[in-house]
């Protein structure tokens, strides 16, 4: 899980960085300010679930536990359906897409429950 968090984490983050620099100079001609909204939220959901799963990752380095491992999944769940779904929103304008954002809301919130169960169980010493 150590490896999934680093990768999946560096592949957000990078894709965060793309995205929003791309948002930033090559789509604001031809998306709405709305469309433009959805993608830097996504963007900044993107990168700060990102930050997280290096950090995560760092604690499972450190002293690992399925606590851990749930978060990261739920963060990886979370960048994707919520991210995913302000993306493909903005950029196809479908707005079927604004029903899925709320499951990933939910999987970004499960993270970092189970990190409050990391913290909550940990044993120190």
């Amino acid at each position: 899980m150590l490896r999934f968090a680093l990768i999946f984490g560096g592949v957000a983050g990078a894709t965060a960085v793309i995205l929003g620099a791309f948002a930033a100079h090559g789509l604001e001609k031809r998306l709405d300010a709305q469309a433009l909204d959805w993608i830097e939220t996504g963007v900044r959901y993107q990168m700060w679930h990102a930050l997280a799963l290096m950090g995560g990752a760092a604690l499972m380095a450190w002293k690992p536990g399925p606590a851990l491992s749930i978060a990261a999944i739920g963060w990886a769940v979370g960048i994707v359906l919520f991210s995913g779904a302000l993306y493909l929103l903005a950029f196809t304008g479908i707005r079927t897409f604004a029903h899925v954002a709320p499951f990933g809301g939910v999987a970004l919130i499960a993270g970092w429950a189970a990190v409050i169960w990391y913290g909550v169980a940990m044993k120190l010493g």
